[in-house]
């Protein structure tokens, strides 16, 4: 990665293939011990966002729970060129449940 990225995107080759378009780092990814060393070789590099397939988030997720409480990388789960698992929004759901004590999302309380 060079010293100037500071995005990238891991998952399946078609899923991310745009991203590598844009110039973001694409690490294309299909098994769990590769997108997890990928994840911390990017941390490592000093990556600032990581965007993964939702697949590939659920497959390394001891990774990817590793940096939950690192304020870098930012490990966003997106949904896959096969649809979403509801892994992003299960997780923006719990996080607005813990700051608020509600879900105010969906309109039910705890």
């Amino acid at each position: 990665m060079s010293n100037k990225t500071s995005i990238a995107a891991i998952g399946d080759r078609d899923s991310i293939m745009l991203f590598k378009a844009l110039g973001i780092e694409a690490v294309y990814s299909s098994d769990p011990r590769e997108t997890e060393r990928a994840i911390h070789r990017l941390a490592r590099e000093g990556c600032k966002v990581i965007y993964i397939t939702e697949q590939a988030a659920e497959a390394a997720k001891e990774a990817v729970d590793r940096y939950k409480t690192e304020p870098f990388p930012a490990i966003i789960p997106i949904p896959s060129r096969i649809g979403t698992t509801g892994l992003g929004m299960r997780a923006i759901r719990a996080n607005v449940e813990k700051a608020v004590g509600a879900d105010i999302l969906f309109g039910e309380e705890r």
